[in-house]
């Protein structure tokens, strides 16, 4: 006769329920104080990355987790208003980019992105004659279309001018500081009375010879020197160009 084995009674598994529960139970207490203490301002940038994350439709995780190079797929508000203003710049850049294909500025007027901020550079000769700061009106309406461009974003602007190292002593300018801060105060007067521009965000200054981008020791060198920057700032210098009140 075969004995049938009897198999061992084991009362102890109720303990594992019992400790998920429990852990459970912890988790949630965490996450109820975690919530607790979250600002509005972490709590939009939270918002944001879910929202880039849901709406990127390449299955990217919106979870928290840290990728290879260890940077959170959430990220925090000052990268997030980095991120933001440099996409704005960007998109101000396509723009003006854009317009001077199409235009007689092509091969004149370049575009950079740089720590500062967003650099319209012109050669002198496309605004100016030899020597003098008076904008020529053929250019006028081109300057008009990049005004509209800039008046799409509310950042600061820096108009700054450049001269070669050629010294000039004539009846209206004693000095290449002279020119070069006559020609960046008329780009400023126009891009506020036809451009449309708020004075507020508006600055001009002269460099004179002493920012070259070149040699001044060859005829092309000297060329690029002779310019007219437009500079858009970056919207983390604000504080130093914001109005005291």
């Amino acid at each position: 006769m075969r004995r049938i084995k009897k198999e061992k009674d084991n009362t102890e598994r109720w303990m594992l329920s019992y400790l998920d529960f429990i852990t459970l139970l912890m988790i949630f207490f965490l996450m109820m104080y975690a919530i607790s203490n979250v600002d509005n301002k972490k709590a939009e940038a939270l918002a944001h990355s879910l929202k880039i994350g849901f709406n990127s439709g390449n299955g990217e995780n919106v979870v928290a987790v840290p990728d290879s190079s260890n940077t959170p797929a959430i990220v925090d508000e000052e990268t997030l208003k980095a991120l933001t203003e440099a996409e704005k710049l960007a998109d101000i850049k396509k723009k003006v980019d854009e317009l001077v294909e199409s235009s007689e500025l092509k091969g004149s007027v370049t575009t950079s992105i740089q720590e500062r901020g967003l650099l319209i550079s012109f050669n002198d000769s496309v605004l100016f004659n030899s020597g003098d700061a008076t904008i020529k009106s053929d250019w006028h309406n081109k300057l008009v279309s990049i005004s509209k461009v800039l008046n799409g974003i509310d950042n600061y602007i820096r108009v700054e001018g450049h001269t070669d190292n050629v010294a000039i002593n004539t009846e209206h300018f004693h000095s290449n500081w002279q020119l070069s801060s006559d020609r960046a105060s008329n780009v400023v007067e126009f891009l506020i009375s036809q451009g449309n521009i708020k004075p507020e965000r508006l600055s001009a200054v002269g460099y004179g010879e002493y920012r070259p981008v070149k040699e001044n020791n060859t005829d092309e060198g000297r060329s690029a020197n002779r310019r007219v920057d437009i500079l858009i700032l970056n919207n983390k210098f604000n504080e130093s160009e914001t109005p005291k009140k």
